[in-house]
């Protein structure tokens, strides 16, 4: 049986090259923790945004709380020094992922003295490649398109004077959508789209050592999406079964946070970060349809890659200074490993350990009104990907290249304290 097209992950397709942090988590969920480079994000609860990566900050938010806001990802990727099968050069591809804007909001009521309850949405996943057609790797990747948005209810828990607890319900939606040629021809084009909703959960507590200093520890658990589409293609039947029903299954990844705070004085304070992401779920990627080689419960095996990713580490440091009882400033330092080692590589996802240097500004417009702005410039290494011929055993061309990225963040938000 010849295989289907080099669908080299459907999980893949969101994560990419300048994804703003490995693997294919967009971090950029509060505008106020963006300028501290999210150091200290699970402790700082300076407002209610900070509840993505903490519920149990909730309780620190009085009254009703309103935020809004998003964040402008102004990506830039280029492969260079792109070689086919035959070792030819071929011309080098720019612009190759495309400007998004990722919204967030959060509403939070507090109940009484002890519990408060929230409600967030978010897109913490999404992206958008793509290369030109007839570039050299196009079997291994052309249109790469995921779109997701996750609403979570959520209920924080004042237990003691210092200890808090929180819990919350995401509820996630995703829609993909990628495309390459197909079986070495490079002449025939495969289109694969799928989507599904499915539910996880969220874990949070934090100590408040004193009103200067506290903790916070945030767990977000791995999401298993089966994703449900079609394949089509306008190839002949005889290079496979490109024109079918197809499913899909993506473990979105566990991830585990420490941060701290400490307020030094009226002017200075403090913050860092430690996050662990459990990128190994995604080990392959199997996908299935009504023709193809028998699988589990009726279906039929039509493709299946290995990914192989390993899990990943995200430090951050940052620092905050009140200039005027008005303005305030953030810094913030981070570096975030990759998810994907130097042999998995490949065009959809030439990831690679980046840098972040980030900035912030707080202003406070009135006692129930503030806004906030971010800014992140993320500096990728250099990364390379080299794929052989038949690789694997789909009879795709083979490819080599380098790849250059970068990604600058804007993040704007408004909170309002009824």
């Amino acid at each position: 049986m010849k295989k289907i097209v080099t669908l080299t992950a459907l999980g893949a397709i969101l994560a990419a090259a300048n994804a703003n942090a490995a693997g294919f988590h967009l971090r950029e969920q509060s505008a106020a923790a963006m300028g501290n480079a999210f150091a200290g994000a699970t402790a700082g609860a300076e407002n209610n945004s900070y509840a993505y990566f903490n519920v149990a900050g909730l309780t620190r938010q009085k009254g009703t709380q309103v935020n809004v806001g998003g964040t402008y990802i102004i990506p830039r990727a280029e492969a260079h020094d792109i070689y086919d099968q035959n070792g030819d050069r071929k011309q080098d591809v720019n612009n190759i992922v495309h400007a998004a804007i990722a919204p967030n909001g959060t509403i939070s009521h507090q109940l009484n003295d002890e519990v408060t309850l929230g409600l967030s949405l978010n897109v913490p996943f999404g992206m958008i490649t793509k290369y030109d057609g007839e570039w050299a790797g196009s079997d291994h990747g052309i249109t790469s398109k995921v779109i997701t948005a996750t609403t979570t209810p959520m209920v924080a828990w004042k237990a003691t004077d210092k200890l808090s607890v929180g819990a919350g319900l995401p509820i996630q939606y995703v829609k993909a959508r990628l495309s390459n040629t197909v079986n070495a021809r490079g002449v025939y084009g495969a289109n694969l789209e799928g989507d599904t909703v499915d539910v996880g959960y969220q874990l949070g507590a934090m100590y408040e050592f004193d009103e200067n200093t506290r903790i916070g520890v945030g767990y977000r658990s791995e999401i298993n999406h089966k994703l449900k589409g079609d394949i089509s293609s306008d190839a002949p039947a005889s290079l496979g079964f490109l024109n079918q029903d197809i499913s899909a299954r993506l473990d979105t990844p566990a991830m585990f946070s420490v941060g701290a705070y400490h307020r030094i004085n009226d002017k200075w304070e403090v913050m860092a970060e430690y996050q662990r992401v459990f990128w190994n779920s995604f080990d392959s990627l199997d996908i299935y349809g009504t023709e193809g080689i028998p699988g589990p419960e009726g279906t039929a095996l039509i493709s299946s890659t290995p990914e192989n990713w390993r899990d990943t580490n995200f430090y951050a440091i940052g620092v905050s200074y009140q200039l005027d009882h008005q303005w305030k400033l953030r810094l913030g330092f981070a570096y975030d490993e990759s998810a994907v080692k130097t042999a998995d590589r490949t065009p959809r996802i030439p990831d690679s350990d980046r840098y972040w240097y980030s900035m912030g500004l707080n202003y406070a417009y009135s006692e129930n009104m503030t806004f906030d702005f971010g800014f992140t410039y993320i500096q990728a290494k250099e990364a390379s990907i080299n794929i052989p011929n038949n690789y694997p055993s789909t009879g795709s061309r083979g490819v080599s290249a380098e790849y250059d990225n970068s990604v600058k963040l804007v993040g704007l938000s408004l909170n309002y304290k009824f």
